[in-house]
């Protein structure tokens, strides 16, 4: 299929020039051309597994909120994109849209300045923002814990749905005790990245814009449990069905 394997191309000739820019060595990988199911075909989408080398563990950074209280940052620039987002494609039902935002140098950047944090121990936790955008970062980032998070969109110029649930690349959420809050913004002023201070961690309640969204655990259990609920439902309605 020539419209399939273009996107193949175009992908791979990305990720080998954002694997050089990185250095990072792919080890392998796979691509499937014809993924049919009863209801057509998925998408082409190619994946490569990745070695990386930590040489100290005590520099070993995970993505969840460790306390209530600590300050929640957003590093790299919030665009006023929402191309081929999962908001756009599972709410809005638009199937085909532009790609999200990605600039490789901005991209760079932003991951040197976040390995540095790390590894002078100046932040508490770090995730990207990706699949889903700037919201379900900050789900992910407090499942593990069971933490909530009270968080204020800071940028007027951008639509609300954008904001939260865009996937423009080169941006890191990142958490921070208050007493390393002056160091950090010291940093990342002089480093001349933007930034924003997005809000709190929270003991479990999600607050957004001040507006209650809900607790902690109930998203959870709806991330954790859409496949398994979904089968349920159907099997639920087979046995319906023959009743």
């Amino acid at each position: 299929d020539p419209g399939v394997y273009y996107q193949f191309v175009q992908a791979i000739k990305g990720m080998g020039e954002a694997c050089l820019k990185f250095d990072t060595p792919v080890t392998g990988g796979n691509v499937s051309f014809y993924n049919q199911s009863p209801d057509g075909p998925v998408y082409p989408t190619p994946t490569i597994g990745m070695v990386g080398l930590l040489n100290n563990v005590s520099e070993k950074m995970t993505l969840d909120f460790k306390e209530a209280g600590d300050l929640i940052f957003l590093i790299g620039q919030s665009r006023n994109c929402i191309g081929s987002s999962e908001y756009v494609h599972k709410i809005l039902g638009e199937e085909f849209t532009p790609a999200p935002y990605f600039n490789l140098e901005e991209e760079y950047q932003v991951q040197h300045i976040v390995a540095h944090l790390i590894r002078h121990k100046m932040i508490a936790s770090a995730h990207d923002v990706s699949e889903g955008g700037l919201f379900i970062t900050l789900l992910e980032s407090a499942f593990h814990r069971e933490l909530g998070f009270n968080v204020l969109s800071k940028d007027i110029d951008i639509r609300k749905d954008a904001y939260w649930f865009g996937e423009a690349q080169g941006r890191i959420v990142v958490s921070v005790k208050h007493e390393a809050k002056i160091v950090l913004d010291e940093y990342l002023t002089t480093s001349k990245i933007p930034f924003t201070e997005l809000g709190t961690v929270e003991v479990n309640e999600v607050l957004v814009d001040n507006e209650n969204w809900g607790r902690i655990i109930e998203w959870k259990e709806k991330y954790e449990n859409a496949i398994g609920n979904i089968i349920n439902a159907h099997a639920e309605e087979r046995v319906l069905d023959q009743l």
